[in-house]
């Protein structure tokens, strides 16, 4: 129960790594806000954990929209009484080649990849520093630090995810909140099984574990740095793929 009387924004928490980090939230003893465009999977899962004994609550957010945040924000606030960790993990991928990849494509991406995390962290961060305390963790991607075929958009904000996230641990550590990254690598998310499996098998063959990870494992990261126990831990950017990048 590392994070119990704690209250938990989870962006993007209604599948994939996002449910897997309010289930694993909720076994650590927080509240839990969760925040995404799927109404339907996130009013069930909201239900799902009040029926387990877990505070939670579904709100839908279109991250990308600044005065969506702010409403949901004060609203979140309002319901829970404080605001303690925000998971920026609300995420798309739009691929394309720089040769095929449309203006929208790209605008796309960045919109929620980016500016949706900048929108939650500025609006969020503003609770946490009333209150001198506060973690924030924001979702990066290994392939921020070598990049990937066909990707410039989403490598572009997962990039510019870790330049916010040092510039926010400079400037907000001072005040009681912590700012760190996860770069989660290839996970078996529904999103990266539409993959075919000839090219699912050469990615698991450059990763010294042999498999890919799980959501299980990325959200097992954001309840460590989300503790206590990673109270001295600032400004880091925490690889979570099997060692893919060594």
């Amino acid at each position: 129960m590392k994070l119990q009387g704690k209250v938990a924004v989870i962006t993007g928490g209604a599948a994939g790594i996002g449910k897997a980090a309010c289930y694993k939230f909720a076994a650590e003893g927080a509240a839990i806000a969760i925040w995404d465009m799927n109404e339907a999977a996130g009013a069930a899962l909201a239900t799902e954990l009040v029926g387990k004994g877990t505070k939670a609550t579904f709100y839908k957010v279109n991250t990308a929209d600044y005065a969506a945040v702010e409403a949901a924000a004060k609203e979140t606030h309002a319901a829970f009484g404080r605001i303690d960790i925000l998971i920026n993990n609300a995420g798309i991928t739009r691929d394309a080649s720089l040769k095929k990849m449309t203006p929208e494509q790209w605008q796309q991406v960045i919109d929620v990849n980016l500016t949706g995390v900048f929108n939650c962290g500025k609006v969020i961060s503003e609770y946490m520093v009333a209150q001198n305390y506060g973690r924030i963790i924001n979702t990066s991607s290994v392939v921020a630090l070598y990049g990937n075929f066909g990707q410039t958009n989403y490598v572009a904000a997962k990039s510019g995810v870790i330049g916010m996230t040092k510039v926010w641990a400079k400037e907000l550590g001072r005040k009681g909140v912590t700012c760190n990254a996860v770069a989660p690598g290839f996970i078996a998310t529904d999103m990266v099984k539409t993959i075919p499996q000839e090219i699912l098998d050469q990615i698991t063959s450059r990763v010294p574990l042999g498999r890919m990870g799980q959501p299980e494992d990325i959200a097992n990261a954001y309840a460590f740095l989300a503790s206590d126990e990673a109270a001295y831990i600032n400004g880091a950017v925490i690889s979570v793929d099997g060692g893919a990048t060594l």
